[in-house]
């Protein structure tokens, strides 16, 4: 059995990344590689080519013609790549997991992994989100494209011939809200997660014990989120981080 797990990279939010990453590590019950997906060394590696710009203090997708809240916004899609150009540890069924940053791990990943179905290209929570607000975190714009946020948490199945679509040049040059509403899958190949593995603070119906919550909105150290539902257990893994 091979999983790897990839955590969304921003320099803007490190904090939130150094909590995702924390608090992956002190639930999981055997060694995972957990990556970052780096935007500048994708660009290095010559992975990732798309032309972005800076209007009005934003970063712009110029293919997109659209903001990007996050420097991850397109490169996640790159992960199935990345993921199988590491060593394979074996023949079996193999799966790369994709997060944002800006989440807190509250169970064990492993059973995340457990309720993927090998029979899917991707596994994903699939949110009815419509969000109302112009306006998110950090003074983002808030974007709205067809299955918002079902890309915020990805298991990729490496196996499954139907991801053989998602190419490095397909990743580079098709707008990013065809990447995010799975362009090159048939519905059928995208299967469904429990709603807590991306639970969406203040947006997600209550949900007994989230095993990721999602501050899609802004994390605890922005400006009005400082008391959202579960900020205080995020301002202590973040404590924990630095011990």
């Amino acid at each position: 059995m091979s999983r790897s797990i990839w955590i969304g990279f921003d320099p803007r939010e490190f904090a939130a990344y150094a909590v995702a990453r924390n608090s992956i590590r002190r639930r999981m019950l055997r060694e995972t590689p957990i990556k970052g997906v780096i935007l500048s060394h994708l660009r290095v590696d010559g992975l990732y080519k798309r032309s972005t710009s800076v209007r009005d203090g934003l970063l712009w997708d110029d293919i997109s013609d659209a903001p990007m809240a996050t420097e991850f916004a397109c490169s996640r899609f790159l992960v199935p790549h990345l993921a199988k150009r590491m060593p394979r540890q074996t023949q079996a069924e193999r799966w790369a997991l994709f997060m944002d940053c800006d989440m807190l791990v509250r169970g064990n990943i492993y059973d995340l992994f457990s309720a993927c179905d090998p029979s899917k290209a991707v596994m994903v929570v699939k949110h009815n989100h419509n969000p109302t607000e112009a306006i998110k975190m950090d003074g983002q714009i808030q974007t709205r494209y067809a299955r918002k946020n079902w890309s915020s948490v990805m298991a990729f199945n490496l196996e499954h011939p139907a991801n053989d679509a998602l190419t490095v040049d397909l990743v580079n040059t098709v707008p990013g809200r065809d990447l995010h509403r799975f362009c090159w899958l048939n519905d059928d190949d995208i299967g469904a997660l429990d709603p807590g593995w991306n639970y969406l603070v203040g947006n997600s119906p209550q949900h007994p014990n989230p095993g990721i919550v999602h501050f899609t909105d802004g994390i605890p150290t922005m400006e009005g989120y400082e008391d959202c539902e579960f900020a205080d257990e995020w301002r202590a893994e973040l404590a924990d981080c630095a011990r």
